[in-house]
């Protein structure tokens, strides 16, 4: 029995062990030919971008311009409710286009409803709006001026354009409004009807 049990540990592998064995060499090798290929490679492939493959442009390019853009803040603010058309959503919404609170005579009419808001009824082209209209005071009066010119002259209007001048006095004339303008009530005389 004992030749038995010799012959099988003899079939057998040692155990693994670490110890101080080193790396094979052949291992090393091969680990230094790839790294001198990968140096050989990036070395030989290397081709800087000509400048002439640029889009030519420059920093001022990417400069924000200093005045409003009214379309941008139309874009931004006002899409939602009144369209991209400026038609607004029929019965919930009023139209811009055509609108004789935005084809008024006097801009400030509009600049009113855009500093305070509007909460009630109001008539737009003789359809009757009974909802709510935020203010845009956080606006500065540049923006303001922009966005109510660009109103004034977009979705087929032809009123005209207005300055941050006018929306300062505006500003300045409506500054005890607390809240916002009760719809018809409060706009209709300024339209002069």
């Amino acid at each position: 029995m004992s030749d038995s049990l010799f012959n099988q540990q003899r079939r057998e592998q040692p155990e693994p062990h670490e110890g101080s064995r080193p790396v094979p060499k052949i291992v090393l090798t091969v680990i230094g030919l790839l790294l001198l290929w990968a140096v050989y490679h990036l070395y030989s492939s290397f081709n800087p971008m000509p400048a002439s493959l640029g889009d030519d442009r420059v920093a001022a390019d990417f400069a924000v311009p200093a005045t409003a853009d009214g379309g941008q803040l139309y874009t931004a603010n006002c899409v939602a409710c009144h369209q991209a058309t400026g038609a607004g959503v029929p019965g919930v919404f009023p139209p811009l286009s055509k609108s004789e609170w935005v084809d008024a005579k006097d801009p400030g009419v509009m600049i009113r409803i855009l500093l305070h808001g509007i909460h009630g009824p109001l008539t737009v082209e003789g359809v009757k709006y009974n909802g709510e209209m935020p203010n845009f005071s956080k606006f500065s009066d540049e923006e303001i001026a922009a966005l109510v010119t660009h109103v004034r002259s977009s979705f087929g209007n032809t009123a005209s354009a207005t300055d941050a001048k006018t929306v300062a006095q505006v500003r300045e004339e409506t500054k005890g409004q607390q809240e916002p303008w009760k719809g018809d009530e409060d706009l209709r005389p300024l339209l002069g009807e």
